[in-house]
Parts: structure tokens; C-alpha cells; sequence
């Protein structure tokens, strides 16, 4: 259905990358904001997508890769400052009326006349903070500046969750016009047959992920644990799971067939500002069993089981409990579904439609 005459169709450029879950978030909001009327360009930055990302983002948009790096590939500041130009000329080419970052850190510096929001789903800021509960310093201590200059210079900021918010200003400090829009995602394959493995889907070399737990749980558990997702990074970090059944990198189709499959679905995560894995796998009334954490408390207190994050007995305990109780995956497989309906794409681009409606009126009102 068309978004209605309240909401006119949009010009939007918004940036992405092909590597982590921002890619996920930007392609299926961007084709539910298509399916309303809205014209999208995706600019790419970081390594390239692969011929089957490229195929399914020009299905419903415009695709263009850009040179600058993003904030997160790079330690010295010096190899943004063509950002601010490149993306400028990017939208004074495509006629933007709105331009949608996906990190506050690109907002910074960027003279635009049309509206910009910033969406932070993650920053190393946050992530040290929650991972390590250290400051950030060195090398990386630019990123907590370019990141307040982002905000300050957005007409609306976006998290994904109130606990992702609530770290944004406990970290930065107070974050004006900054509100809160929970991630969606596409309902999955039919479920057919349950099998007897439990599901684990991550970037498994970044530490936040918490890849040791869910491997010394493996070692324990009765069932087998099946790891979706890289286990090197492009830096060089590694992880080991030699207690699982590593997967590697899997593309999206095939791990939300793996979801529909598994009799239970795990996330390990010590730092997490959404989880959209835990959603989708919600989404295919998989049961959860998932890290202690604020986020997934948010999100999912009462409809899935939770563990200490630290602790590889207690989960292979969850683990083992569920394994043991086909009743009890059963209830708990349809509160995560009932609960997963809540975060559909289109509650998501519709809430976004009203951030996009008010960083227009906060640049018309200047």
C-alpha cells in the first residue's frame, strides 16, 4: 500500500556496508520504505558486497559504492575528510530530500541543506564501555569526538533499542532530539520439521560476541551446536569454536532456513544494541536462549530464557533443560514468534517516516 498524501514520496540517500548487520537493517528498511513510495539510494562503504547483495539491493534501489572508508575500518581520522564532499556531491547528484546515516560519525562535518538522521547501531565507544568497561583512548579516542560532533550535527538521532540509547548518553553524555526505533525484519521460511541441534549466528571473532562462552558451553551441551558467521576479521582477529559445528559465513536466505530448522537458538552476546539474529530467529518460533543482557532483557523478558553471560555451565544448562523438554520449546517457541510480531518493518518504516517527517520540520523551521 502507498504511503498516503500526509506522507509524500522521498528522495533518500542512505548509506551501508556489506559487512555487518547494517546491511541487513539497511536493505529491509529501505525496500519497505520503496514499497511505500519512496525512491532509495544505498551508498556502500568499506569492501565491496558480493554479486548476490548486489542483485538484491538493486531489486528495489539504486546501489553506488563509495571510496571513503568508514569510521570504524580505519584508526587515523585524516582518511575521513573526503567523506563530508564525496557524500555531498552524492546527493546533490541524486536530488536527496533527506539523507539517512547509519553512523552519527558520518554526519559530522557534512554541509547539506536536506534533513539528516543519524542511526547509531553500534560504536567502538559503546562497545568498550559494555565489553571491556574500559574509557576510550589512544588511537581510538577520535572516534568519541567525531561521533559528538555526528550527533550534535543530526537533525534526529536514532538507537535501536532504550538500553543502546541509555549506553549512547552514558557514554557521550546528553544526546539531543535522540529517540528510540526498534529494529523489524522479514517473517522466514516455513517451519517444516524441528532437528536436533541448537543455532548460534555472529561475527564470532569480535569479543562482544563472547564466541569462548558458547564454545565451552558446546563442549557440555547434549545436542550439537551448529555456528553461523565468520570466525576471522579483517584485522586479523580470530576466535575458536572447536566445540561447535562452524558453519562459517553463510548468506542470509540460508541461515534464516538454518532458524527454521534448529530447535533452539542461542546468542552469546555481551554487547548488543538490537540483535537482529535473535528477531529472526523469534520470527520462525524458534526458542531462545539468550545472554543477560539489558538489550535482550528489553526486548524479550518473558518470552525467552537467559543466562549469565559469563557463565559456559549455565547455558549448556539451558541448553540441556530444553533439550530434555520438547513441551516446554514448544511454549517457548510461540512466545518468542508472539513476541517477534511486534517488530515488523512496517511499525519500523513507519516510525521512521514520522523521524523523517520531523528532522524535515526541524530544517524548515531554521
Amino acid at each position: 500500500m502507498l504511503q498516503s498524501l500526509t506522507h509524500p514520496p522521498r528522495r533518500i540517500l542512505m548509506t551501508t556496508d556489506a559487512v555487518g548487520g547494517v546491511w541487513r537493517y539497511s536493505l529491509d528498511l529501505a525496500r519497505a520504505l520503496a514499497t511505500g513510495g519512496d525512491s532509495i539510494m544505498l551508498a556502500g562503504l568499506g569492501p565491496q558486497p558480493s554479486a548476490e547483495q548486489v542483485r538484491e539491493a538493486r531489486s528495489f534501489a539504486t546501489l553506488t559504492w563509495l571510496e571513503s572508508p568508514p569510521d570504524w575500518m580505519t584508526r587515523d581520522e585524516i582518511d575521513l575528510e573526503q567523506f563530508p564532499g564525496e557524500l555531498k556531491a552524492l546527493a546533490t547528484a541524486y536530488g536527496a530530500d533527506l539523507v539517512h546515516l547509519n553512523a552519527p560519525a558520518q554526519a559530522a562535518k557534512l554541509d547539506l541543506p536536506c534533513p539528516i538522521v543519524a542511526v547509531s547501531h553500534s560504536c567502538v565507544v559503546t562497545w568498550l564501555h559494555a565489553v571491556r568497561d574500559q574509557v576510550v583512548a589512544g588511537d581510538w579516542a577520535w572516534q568519541k569526538d567525531r561521533n559528538r560532533a555526528g550527533f550534535d550535527r543530526a537533525g534526529m538521532v536514532v538507537a535501536p533499542s532504550r538500553s543502546h540509547a541509555d549506553m549512547l548518553e552514558t557514554c557521550y553524555g546528553p544526546i539531543a532530539r535522540l529517540s528510540v526505533v526498534h529494529n523489524g525484519a522479514l517473517p522466514g521460511p516455513p517451519v517444516s520439521r524441528r532437528e536436533a541441534f541448537v543455532l548460534a549466528a555472529a561475527r564470532w571473532w569480535d569479543d562482544g560476541k563472547n564466541a569462548a562462552v558458547l564454545n565451552a558451553a558446546a563442549a557440555i551441551t547434549e545436542w550439537p551446536v551448529y555456528a553461523a558467521g565468520p570466525l576471522e576479521g579483517a584485522a586479523g582477529e580470530k576466535a575458536c569454536l572447536d566445540h561447535c559445528v562452524s558453519l562459517g559465513s553463510i548468506d542470509h536466505a540460508e541461515a534464516r532456513r538454518l532458524m527454521a530448522r534448529a530447535s533452539i537458538f542461542v546468542s552469546t552476546s555481551i554487547y548488543e544494541p538490537f540483535g537482529l539474529a535473535a528477531l529472526e530467529a523469534g520470527l520462525s518460533g524458534t526458542p531462545l536462549v539468550l545472554a543477560d543482557i539489558a538489550t535482550y532483557r528489553e526486548i524479550w523478558d518473558g518470552a525467552a530464557i537467559f543466562f549469565d553471560t559469563r557463565d559456559p555451565h549455565a547455558l549448556a544448562a539451558c541448553i540441556n533443560g530444553l533439550a530434555r523438554d520438547a513441551d516446554l520449546r514448544r511454549q517457548l517457541g510461540r512466545c518468542a514468534a508472539r513476541r517477534a510480531r511486534r517488530y515488523s518493518l512496517q511499525a519500523q518504516s513507519a516510525t521512521m517516516r514520522q523521524i523523517y517527517d520531523r528532522a524535515a520540520t526541524a530544517v524548515a523551521g531554521h
